[in-house]
């Protein structure tokens, strides 16, 4: 069998890549094994040394690997070299930070000396989505090397390109040699290899469906597993909001890789006092977005990754308007080769619609009508995902009450779009999943906190 990268933006293939095969797999499994016996007793300055190359070597080649994400999954090309940009930021953080959140942490006892040490797991399994090819990969394994432990990437079958160049990267940069493997294998091969015994733990960034069925499997296994799965983010416009600001921090984010984001906003919730003044906002500048090749220095909006999923946006689209939404802007597919969908708002959103029920990964603005504070969080948490979520609002104390106390989700951002950032840990609750990424939380998740008393 072969994984496919094909060109969204036209529907030409890139290049077919041949799967390992069985065979294949343990070889590498036994590689990064071996490599990891050696790596975690290397003095962290050493590993350290090896993640500041590899985000040396990612701003040296950020040009081309920003061309090859537009190439395999339609990124606009100055979004990639921004993505390229964080990547080699997260390297950074961890090669300075990583010494402090790895020092032994000393606890008083009755005895002689007790304290608390963090060692390698051993070979973390990282199963990584299309969105964001590199960062998503990055964000994992950083901490994941730091602390010791050895990586296999098993990433989206459409972006093998960008699976390998990752490989090439860490591998010059001066890792061991096989301590980071890319697996060249279809989704159905996954739940073998969660179970095999070399196999430590698992991370994955992808869907809710995916997140369930993995952590399925790793608990058959007894494996240790953390989720980054969908969202469904609100972002509350309150009657004190400046709406010039909440316009445009709602684009931003909606439209960020064109809209393909587990953070991306995607349910914006009005007060009826600011509603219809908001909705003109947003509907501006949504239009003033460009679409088109993500080569082009000047587009904004590129092309779906696929084209199926631009006919289940589509539905979504077609199945809210049938049910009483109002399209106030896109919402038809274009004529042309490849995956485009226009940025689109609907307005007049309401429970049982799909855009209001469902994650909707593309370019779909979902307005809510509210009539206060108090049924706008109520209206925010009435979903099943708890990812990262927004208000807006020129009081920056009830901003913060809303954020810190009222709203369900893993982020809340008050007067900004959701992001995720090394410094900050990154997660989710409900069925956006469970675990955390970055700062200190992020890499102590794949460690053994480990118990030492001595008398």
């Amino acid at each position: 069998m072969s994984c496919e990268s094909i060109n969204p933006a036209t529907g030409e293939l890139i290049c077919s890549y041949a799967e390992h095969t069985d065979a294949e797999v343990e070889v590498i499994l036994k590689e990064v094994q071996s490599a990891c016996r050696d790596w975690r007793h290397t003095v962290i300055a050493t590993r350290a040394a090896a993640l500041k190359e590899a985000g040396k070597l990612l701003r040296e080649e950020k040009n081309s690997l920003a061309r090859l994400m537009a190439l395999e999954m339609g990124k606009p090309i100055t979004q990639g070299r921004a993505e390229i940009e964080k990547c080699a930021g997260v390297c950074e953080y961890y090669a300075g930070e990583a010494p402090r959140f790895l020092a032994p942490e000393p606890v008083q006892t009755e005895a002689i000396a007790s304290y608390v040490a963090f060692e390698p797991l051993g070979i973390l399994l990282a199963i990584m989505p299309w969105n964001f090819p590199f960062w998503q990969v990055f964000r994992a394994a950083t901490p994941a090397l730091m602390a010791g432990n050895g990586m296999v990437l098993k990433h989206a079958s459409n972006v093998c390109g960008c699976s390998l160049a990752i490989e090439d990267i860490m591998s010059r940069a001066g890792f061991p040699p096989g301590l980071f493997r890319s697996l060249l294998l279809g989704s159905s091969r996954v739940g073998r290899l969660i179970g095999h015994p070399l196999i430590n733990a698992a991370t994955l960034t992808g869907s809710t469906p995916a997140g369930m069925a993995v952590a399925s499997q790793a608990g058959v296994a007894l494996k240790k597993t953390v989720l980054e799965l969908g969202g469904s983010d609100p972002y509350l416009i309150l009657d004190d909001a400046d709406l010039e600001l909440a316009a445009e921090k709602c684009v931003a984010s909606r439209l960020i890789n064109a809209g393909q984001s587990c953070i991306a906003a995607k349910r914006f919730i009005a007060v009826e006092s600011v509603r219809k003044e908001f909705e003109s906002l947003l509907v501006e500048r949504m239009r003033e977005q460009v679409m088109g090749n993500p080569l082009e220095e000047n587009v904004a909006v590129g092309p779906l990754a696929r084209l199926d999923l631009r006919e289940s946006l589509h539905s979504q689209v077609t199945k809210s308007i049938a049910l009483g939404s109002r399209c106030l802007l896109g919402g038809t597919i274009p004529s042309g080769p490849g995956a485009y969908y226009p940025p689109t708002v609907l307005s007049n959103v309401s429970k049982g619609m799909p855009v209001y029920d469902e994650e909707t990964f593309g370019p779909v603005a979902a307005i809510i009508t509210v009539a206060d504070e108090d049924e706008a969080v109520r209206v925010a948490n009435d979903s099943p995902f708890g990812l990262g979520a927004a208000v807006f609002t020129r009081d920056l104390k009830r901003g913060e009450s809303l954020a810190r106390e009222k709203l369900e989700a893993g982020s809340c951002f008050v007067n900004d779009f959701v992001r995720s950032d090394a410094r900050l840990p990154f997660g989710g609750i409900k069925q956006s999943g469970y675990g955390r990424e970055l700062s200190s939380f992020g890499i102590r998740e794949f460690v053994n906190v480990k118990t030492v008393y001595i008398k």
